[in-house]
């Protein structure tokens, strides 16, 4: 077993993330190596948060750590030809609690073949955990798993890896009734899609932004259109979030005629006995004089027909976001 010192072990570190070592950016030109540092802060805050998110799933579901003993272990049959979420935790001989190393969806390479290059000394990722047991940074290493279906791996892709589709719609006709207008490239193909809308969330100002708004100051004098202007504010806006509200699986349609029987629904016929997503869309069309309706969003991946049927889908992605769907209940 290699091992490192200080430096060593960052320059190692570095590439086995595909990072620049310390004399490469040494060599690089200034403005390059500060985008070359940007970039990489944006994707480990990516990472992060994405791990994070595999770590509050595993934690959901209340799963229990298991000792690592042997690599060998993870070559028992029902391990070998699994999908699964899974966590790598750690203790120290100081503090027994069990906390994460690393949390992945191995939604490609079997669960079996993904554990054994994390316990395995001869690949990167094993020579990292390694290391830290013999230099005795931990005690003991652990490992925790959930098996998924093919299909819930892809609604995990679809909540992390696949971006919001905001849905346009027309200017209002007949009055007060707007049309919307689905995107194109929507795929003719089974899968899975969800629908969403933005919530804008208000707080009332706080106590220092309306006393520095109104506060004339030592001048005595106010500056009357800001001060109109802000006097009229009576909230502060905050980051608005997508919230997820609709699971659809399109396996007897495609997911093209999926979206739009949801989006081309008749507004004409619209009943408040409506009830559903279709209900929702259908009253989301129907605005007051000056009023835009609730934006939409939409997102979908693609799923073979036959995979569609496993699993539990909506728990699945309810797990992940961490709230109940709303129109799937």
């Amino acid at each position: 077993m290699e091992d490192y010192s200080q430096e060593d072990w960052g320059n190692h570190s570095q590439e086995l993330h595909g990072y620049p070592t310390d004399q490469e950016l040494d060599e690089m030109p200034v403005s390059k190596r500060t985008l070359k540092i940007k970039q990489e802060s944006s994707e480990e805050a990516q990472k992060r948060d994405t791990m994070q998110n595999i770590v509050q799933i595993l934690e959901s579901v209340q799963l229990k750590w298991e000792l690592f003993q042997s690599w060998t272990d993870f070559s028992r049959l029902h391990l070998s030809n699994k999908l699964a979420i899974f966590g790598i935790g750690y203790n120290t001989r100081w503090k027994e609690d069990i906390r994460y190393h690393y949390a992945e969806i191995s939604s490609q390479v079997p669960l079996g073949k993904r554990l054994r290059e994390y316990f395995n000394s001869e690949k990167p990722e094993g020579r990292i955990i390694m290391t830290r047991v013999q230099k005795m940074n931990w005690k003991n290493v652990y490992y925790k798993f959930l098996e998924i279906t093919i299909s819930e791996a892809r609604c995990l892709e679809l909540h992390m890896e696949i971006d919001w589709i905001p849905i346009a719609h027309s200017k209002p006709t007949g009055g007060n009734v707007v049309q919307y207008l689905l995107p194109g490239g929507i795929p003719k193909s089974p899968g899975l899609y969800a629908i969403g809308y933005e919530e804008c969330i208000e707080r009332p100002l706080s106590p220092d932004v309306e006393h520095h708004a109104l506060d004339p100051g030592k001048e005595g004098r106010v500056d009357l259109e800001t001060l109109s202007a802000q006097a009229s504010l009576q909230v502060e806006v905050e980051p608005t979030r997508i919230i997820y509200c609709y699971l659809g699986i399109a396996e007897v349609r495609t997911l093209q005629q999926c979206l739009f029987l949801h989006f081309q629904a008749n507004t004409k016929t619209f009943s408040k006995d409506w009830v559903g997503i279709n209900g929702f869309l259908s009253q989301n069309c129907i605005v007051d004089p000056g009023v835009s309706p609730k934006s939409i969003y939409i997102k979908f991946v693609e799923v073979e027909r036959d995979f569609l049927s496993a699993g539990s889908l909506v728990e699945c992605l309810e797990k992940a976001i961490g709230y109940p769907l709303k129109f799937n209940n």
